[in-house]
């Protein structure tokens, strides 16, 4: 018996239940007997460790991402271990790679380490169908599930994320509206946020009638590391006769890689060839001319995560799902 099976027997909130043991006067009589009826019936205790309920509670939240090397997820991991501090509390982080077991035996190791809540950093612990999220369905009837950048409409779920797809959308009109009709797709990812992308530049391309070869929409599978095999993927497009003087990327270091294609190629950047980058991180500096690129709001989108977090640890009402806007950040790559 967990909470979350007494907010169900009650029909009432996780934070409804939370409130009442924590003796809150913010919960009416009514709805207080509703809670205390159910407690008493299905003679639940609450466990020693109290799981943000406020009863001796650990102190202590569980981080999950695929790959710390990922410049996204580990600026992401930063800035959430730093505000999970300030709001004392210390953290517990686990890189599950991938695949879908691992992700499921690393949240099960959380929760036997009797963690406070759970972070999940990045769109690609979100699966298409709900067999596949089962491991996190489950895990958030013993504790708060927080999803950065990613959505999932189950009980105890919370999804703070950008929105990709209005941004990538934006990102092609802008081109477009520059003068660059043949522009490549460049992606490496076919997570949540990783679709969401796609859909957006595909919305814009189809809006003005300009994806007529499906070959502008080009997945790289090869390492995020491994820049000069993403440049030979772009000569092999070139060299198999697709014309392409704009590329849009899914992240920053495939938009460099295009860059370093473009001047390969001796193109001019960007009167001949534009390129348009995501994320916005410090690679968009690191180069000559500097990367036009999308700030998808991380610290913001960290920060509502945690605020969010420790209000439902509190025993308060907070919202299932927040969305932030993205914004182009214009540099020298685009005209």
């Amino acid at each position: 018996m967990t909470i979350y099976d007494i907010s169900e027997k009650a029909g009432v909130s996780i934070a409804t239940v939370s409130r009442v043991l924590n003796g809150s006067s913010s919960v009416s009589d009514k709805t207080k007997k509703k809670v205390l009826d159910v407690i008493q019936q299905c003679g639940y205790t609450p466990n020693a460790f109290a799981r943000g309920l406020g009863l001796n509670t650990m102190k202590t939240i569980g981080i999950m991402c695929a790959d710390s090397s990922d410049l996204y997820l580990a600026k992401g991991i930063y800035h959430i271990e730093q505000k999970l501090r300030s709001n004392g509390y210390d953290s517990i982080l686990c890189c599950t790679g991938y695949g879908l077991d691992t992700k499921a035996a690393s949240i099960n190791l959380l929760i036997t380490k009797k963690v406070d809540g759970i972070i999940l950093v990045g769109s690609n612990f979100i699966y298409e169908t709900e067999e596949e999220n089962r491991y996190i369905i489950d895990a958030a009837k013993q504790v708060p599930l927080m999803l950065l950048n990613a959505d999932l409409d189950a009980p105890n779920v919370y999804s703070v994320m950008s929105d990709d797809y209005t941004s990538m959308y934006n990102a092609a009109l802008k081109m477009i509206r520059s003068g660059v009709k043949d522009i490549l797709y460049f992606y490496n990812s076919t997570s949540y946020s990783g679709i969401r992308k796609l859909a957006g530049y595909r919305a814009a391309m189809e809006e003005k009638h300009l994806l007529s070869d499906e070959r502008l929409v080009q997945f790289y599978p090869g390492s995020h590391e491994d820049v000069c095999a993403m440049i030979g993927h772009l000569k092999g497009l070139q060299e198999s006769g697709l014309v392409f003087h704009g590329v849009i990327a899914s992240d920053d270091t495939l938009a460099l890689a295009a860059l370093k294609y473009a001047r390969n190629m001796h193109y001019r950047v960007p009167e001949e060839f534009s390129v348009l980058g995501y994320n916005n991180s410090m690679l968009a500096v690191c180069c000559d001319p500097e990367l036009t690129s999308i700030d998808n709001k991380l610290e913001t989108l960290c920060q509502h995560l945690i605020t969010t977090l420790m209000g439902v640890l509190g025993g308060n009402e907070m919202p299932k799902k927040t969305i932030f806007s993205g914004e182009i950040i214009e540099r020298g790559t685009t005209r």
